[in-house]
């Protein structure tokens, strides 16, 4: 959990009785589900600590308003184990998501037992006891990430003990 601060600018018809729910809603609209190069994936805005003082921008009747707030981050970290669900399989690896993070496992970093399969409905890699196609739960280490200004990728391997397909 962070506290962090975000301008929030409302335009002349919300400026009235009810403007700080306006300026609640849309603070929840504009941060919940984005993601920040420096703090990661904003998750939920737990609580909003302050509303200050609005400055009405001259020229347009709008005011800006800086809020306060403590929000939920993820923000992924190399060596993190996590369990991610199978969004895509190709030749060249598998792409699963944690949550908002999309993970790309590549076919060198999946057991050599597995075989890649293209003629399976849905395309998979399969060993005699485990089976990874869509939608299968796996549980992947993290071996590196690459941060952008507004999201983050990330490589992983499931060819270490305790890693591999979640029953």
């Amino acid at each position: 959990m962070a506290l962090l601060s975000h301008t929030i600018t409302l335009s002349p018809e919300f400026l009235g009785p009810r403007m700080r729910e306006y300026v609640t809603k849309k603070l929840y609209l504009d941060i919940e589900g984005t993601c920040t190069g420096r703090y990661g994936y904003i998750i939920a805005v737990v609580a909003i600590l302050e509303i200050q003082m609005g400055k009405v921008i001259p020229g347009y009747g709008s005011a800006e308003f800086e809020v306060k707030y403590s929000a939920i981050l993820y923000m992924p970290f190399r060596n993190e184990v996590v369990d991610a669900v199978v969004g895509m399989v190709n030749t060249l690896g598998v792409t699963a998501h944690a949550g908002p993070l999309s993970i790309f496992i590549t076919r060198s970093l999946i057991p050599t037992d597995m075989k890649f399969d293209p003629h399976s409905n849905p395309p998979s890699y399969s060993s005699e006891d485990q089976k990874i196609e869509k939608g299968t739960m796996v549980r992947v280490k993290i071996t590196g990430t690459r941060v952008d200004a507004t999201e983050i990728f990330a490589t992983g391997t499931i060819k270490e003990d305790y890693l591999s397909v979640i029953e």
